[in-house]
Order: structure tokens, then sequence, then C-alpha cells
């Protein structure tokens, strides 16, 4: 029997690391919102490695934090070690990996959700999405608790008729053993939903006392903490040890020769796994040239001696995975806690989604996270954000945000998967981005802050500090570019001690700087009249100027990109109508509906020649 359980504005379901993020942004922008998980023991759930950001993630959970959103703040109050990657290289890369307390984590942002105005946390699962003359009404959970809602989010996560596998072995199931979604699936097709398959795994964890740390190497986190949000400040951090060892040729064995063993070379996982986070034996089949591989061993709590085994998740039977474990140096008498597994779900073709998130033909429903086919906690967090935004302002009338491809990393993942679609796991990476330079994770409040605050998610207070600093910032540019350095013995001296050129006639201060020798730091002795400035507003004036020829580049290719996106095509468009279009054109033009001419530039199979007649028509429509 149903029963009508009350009346809301959105309804979120699933409350991993999409559904967390659309129902804060939902409730903090006015709107009374409930986010259903199947188990409150799932609340932000790190059933893979327990660990926020890393190369190019890192760079989604800072703009994430610009927008307003709760990932860098959650992971800030619970990291156990934070490291700075990519430090050797330009700033373009340079990205915060921090590993987490898996339950701490878990428990902050449930916490959180909890004492959110305008957020109810339900322990549910939905198991049909009402939908009446194209558009959303409400859900209904599997008690038949009928909720009346104005928008839905999907953000199921795995848990979308998940299968685990395990060799010979496989069940109905989410991860880490929570119940699947199994209705949902249903609900969604007979709605027009579509959806295709895809599969994922995780290594085994084992206990930490079974473990020879003597024969690994030790990662230690960084001395100087950064951390994700801009409005953190983390002194003090007691930082764990990871380890790291590698795979050898008896474990490259045992795999080969249990392969037949294994359901994903047996045939019986039908769905595609990520290419750029490949299982154990993906690894040892398609790189059998290489002697070994990398194994982190990392740990998942402070008060837990579970460590998880990155690199090496395995759908083998389970005494293939230990036997195959312990030919590792430091893991040969590892004791496992959880076994390695993969897992096969159900997901959307997210081509089918418009760039607001909003699929389309079917007003109010809403897509984030996994179930859009992407993989890992900062894109599902990010597309979760701006779900939970676009629903809002749906709701309230307005104009969707969109990101576009020179805003954020955010924006490039939004439209490369809805533009080009994805055939397999998405996982976000720099080379994505053509505009990496511009978009560095150092610089990610400059750039979305004030959309924040528009929007509504960045508080006033907030704001004003931001402007302090981005003043500061600018204002130190300024005047470094316009203070004169004169050549003297004091100066030669400091120069001539950090091996670079003497002075010979007077220079600018940002010519200095710009010097590969020296940094904004160096030349304090110099410059005299510096101010007091924050290490992120001085690190942020000395990249300004350090790449400014480099920037400006891109700045140039960014003004021509923005001349296409801002060409908007009419959603009634029918391009089947339109003269000297290819044939192919017309029928993916007609599929995506894509919103400018810089998007419709980007779908495969739209050629240079059929851009330059969607110019030519919208001039003539223009006109009209």
């Amino acid at each position: 029997m149903s029963y009508f359980a009350g009346e809301y504005d959105i309804a979120v379901i699933g409350a991993g690391h999409a559904g967390c993020e659309a129902g804060l942004a939902a409730a903090r922008l006015g709107m009374k919102t409930l986010v259903f998980s199947i188990s409150l023991e799932c609340v932000a759930n790190m059933p893979c490695n327990p660990h926020i950001g890393g190369s190019s993630k890192g760079h989604l959970v800072r703009e994430i934090d610009a927008l307003g959103g709760e990932m860098g703040k959650n992971i800030d109050k619970t990291m156990i070690q934070i490291k700075m990657l990519n430090t050797s290289k330009g700033p373009a890369v340079h990205s915060l990996r921090a590993q987490a307390d898996r339950k701490r984590y878990h428990m902050e942002m449930k916490h959180t959700l909890e004492k959110q105005p305008n957020l109810f946390l339900k322990q549910g699962e939905i198991v049909d999405i009402k939908v009446e003359n194209g558009k959303v009404v409400g859900v209904e959970t599997d008690v038949g608790a009928i909720y009346k809602v104005k928008a839905v989010i999907v953000a199921t996560g795995t848990y979308l008729k998940g299968k685990i596998f395990m060799g010979e072995f496989s069940k109905e199931s989410g991860p880490d053993g929570v119940s699947a979604a199994n209705k949902l699936s249903d609900s969604l097709r007979r709605i027009g939903v579509e959806l295709v398959r895809f599969k994922t795994g995780t290594p085994a964890r084992v206990n930490k006392r079974s473990i020879d740390f003597s024969k690994m190497e030790v990662q230690k986190g960084d001395e100087n903490i950064v951390p994700f949000s801009f409005e953190d400040d983390i002194k003090d951090l007691k930082q764990v040890d990871c380890y790291l060892t590698y795979t050898n040729e008896n474990t490259h064995k045992i795999i080969r020769d249990n392969l037949h063993r294994s359901p994903l070379y047996a045939g019986e996982i039908k769905g595609t796994g990520p290419r750029y986070c490949p299982s154990i034996e993906d690894k040892v089949v398609r790189f059998s040239d290489k002697p070994r591989h990398q194994a982190f061993v990392e740990p998942i709590g402070i008060d837990t001696d579970e460590m998880y085994i990155q690199g090496l998740s395995s759908s083998l039977p389970e005494e293939v995975q230990i036997a195959l474990y312990r030919t590792i140096p430091g893991l040969e008498n590892c004791e496992f806690t959880r076994s390695a597994y993969a897992i096969e779900y159900d997901c959307i073709n997210p081509s089918n989604l418009k760039l607001s998130l909003e699929y389309k033909g079917i007003d109010g429903l809403f897509m984030a996270g996994q179930t859009n086919g992407t993989s890992g906690y900062e894109e599902a967090a990010c597309q979760g954000l701006i779900a939970g935004i676009n629903a809002s302002q749906k709701i309230k009338g307005k104009e969707p945000l969109i990101l576009d491809r020179t805003q954020g990393y955010i924006g490039v993942l939004i439209d490369d998967i809805v533009t080009k679609g994805t055939n397999e796991p998405y996982r976000m990476m720099t080379s994505r981005a053509e505009y990496r330079l511009l978009l560095r994770q150092d610089n990610a409040d400059l750039r979305l802050t004030e959309i924040g605050h528009e929007i509504g998610l960045i508080s006033d207070e907030r704001y004003k500090r931001f402007l302090h600093k981005k003043e500061n910032i600018e204002k130190e540019i300024n005047r470094l570019k316009s203070t004169v350095v004169k050549p003297s013995e004091e100066v030669n001296k400091i120069l001539r001690e950090n091996g670079t050129t003497e002075l010979t006639t007077g220079t600018k201060m940002s010519e200095l700087i710009k010097r590969t020798e020296l940094d904004y730091d160096k030349l304090a002795e110099i410059d005299k009249e510096r101010p007091e400035l924050t290490l992120q507003e001085k690190e942020e004036v000395e990249i300004q100027i350090k790449y400014e020829g480099y920037i400006k580049m891109e700045e140039a290719q960014v003004e021509k990109f923005k001349k296409l996106e801002t060409k908007l095509l009419p959603e009634d468009i029918d391009y089947q109508k339109i003269e000297g279009l290819s044939l192919e054109a017309r029928q993916k033009l007609n599929k995506f509906k894509p919103r400018s001419i810089g998007q419709a530039s980007r779908i495969s199979g739209v050629s240079p020649a059929d851009i330059s007649v969607l110019l030519i028509n919208l001039q003539v429509r223009n006109k009209e």
C-alpha cells in the first residue's frame, strides 16, 4: 500500500559524493530538499581508495570549494596525509592529494547534511520516479512512501543494479556488501532513460600487523600543509605514512595462470571498465613488457589497522588474490580483511543530457556522478554541485549555471561527457583541458568565487575576503611591474648568490621574478617596499608574473573560443531542413541539440564545413 509522505522541492536519489553536494547546494539555495540513501552508513562513503584529489582531481575539489561546495572543507577536517603532486612540473599540473580517515569523512559529511536547514536526510530505496506529461512530479520508496517533488536528481553511483564479481562467484550487491538498487532501473527505462552497463573495481584491504613495512619505500606527506578549501588554514596536522612496493614476475605468473578464472576474461562481466584505472590482471595483459607495477599501501583511517592496497584491484577468485598479493615484498604474510572485487552497474548515456545536467525530454530530471558514466569521487561531487544548483535555478525560473571549457575543469568534464558521450568510465585528466595554464588549482577562487556568490552559495563575508585577496594580488603585480631595481654592489651580490646575471642597467622587479633562478621570496632582500602577503597571495603573484607570456597566449586562444560559444543555437532548430549540412551532421545535431556553435563544433561527425553552414544559417535567422 502506498501513502502520501509530503511535498518537497527536490529529491536527491543517492547520498554519495554527488548526492551530498547536490542536496547541500539545493538546500542552501532555499529548496526544501530530500536526500535518500539505501543506508545512512553509506553517506559520502569511500568504497574505493579513501583519498580526495590527485592529478586534475585536486583542481575539481578546489573549484567545488570556490563555488560554495563542501568536499574541500570535509577533507580538510578529516585528512591524515596531504601532498602537492607534480611539483617538479609547471603550476598548471600541480594538484593536491589527501589521504582521508574514511570513517571520519563519512561521519563529518553525514553530520553536515543532518545540520543543514531545508535538508531532510532519509534512509530508503527509491523504486519509482513519477512523470506526468513529460515532467517529474514525484518519487516513491520501496515501502510505498510517495513524495511530491518539482525536480529529481539521480545520483545512484554504482548501486543501480549493482553486481559484484570475484572469480566464479557473483551476487547482486552495491559496494561494501550494501544492497543494490534493483528496481529503479526499470522505472528509468519506463520514463524513457537510456541505460548502459559499466564496471569498476577495488583492491583488497589487509591487516596492518601482517605487513612488513621495512621492505617498502616510505611515502611521507608535505611539511608545508596546503588545505583544499580557500577558507581553511591548517597549522598543525599529525600525518601518517603511506608506502610503496612493487609486483614482480611471480605475481604476474600467478595472474596469467589464472586469467581463465577472471570473470572479465571469461566473459561474465559485460560492462565496460575504466581504461585509466585498470585491474592488475588488465595491467599484466596489456603491459606484458613491464617487469613490475606499483602498489601503494595506504591507511584507511586512524582508528583502524586496515590498509588499502592501491593498484591491485582485481576480480580474480579470493584464493588467487591472496596468493598473488603474497608474492609482493612486504605482503608475504598479509592477511585480508576485505577481498578485492569488480562491480558492474547501470548508468546513463550522458550525451542524452543538457549541459545543465537535465535529461533531455524529461522536465525536472537531473543526473549526477557515476550515474553519468564518470568515475571518481571528485568527478561525482562537482556534477552533484552543478545538478543541485541547476535544479534549484529551474524551480526559481532562473537560467542554469553552465561553465564552459575556459572557466574550469568542471566545465571541461561536463562538456566532454555531454557533447562527446563516453564509452567507458570517464576520468578527469589535465590533458583534457586545452586551457590548463589558465585553469590552475591555485587560482580556482579567482575564477569561480564571484559565480558562487552570484548564485548564492558564497556568503557575503567570504566574498569580501575574496575581494580583498584579489585586490592585494592585483596591487602587488602592478607595483612589481612599475618598480625599477638599479644596479648596485648589494643587488648584484644577491643576484650572483642566486646564480643569475648581474644588472648593468635599471630593471623592473617583475622582469627579475621571471628569471628561472629567482622567485618572489628570493628577491625579498632587494625589495624593501614589499607588502605583507599571505602564502596564497604570494604564490598567485609569482605565477601570474613568471608565466605572463604563456598566459597571454592562452587568453588569446580563449577569445577565439568564446566567439563560437556565444553564438547560441535555438532549441527548436530542425537540422534536417538546413540545406548544405551533411547527412551525418543533420542526424548528430538533431540528436544532441547543441547549445552553441562552439558545442556543435565538438560533436563527432560535424565537420568545419557544417559549422560554416550553421554560421550562415544563424546570421539569416538573426536578420529575420
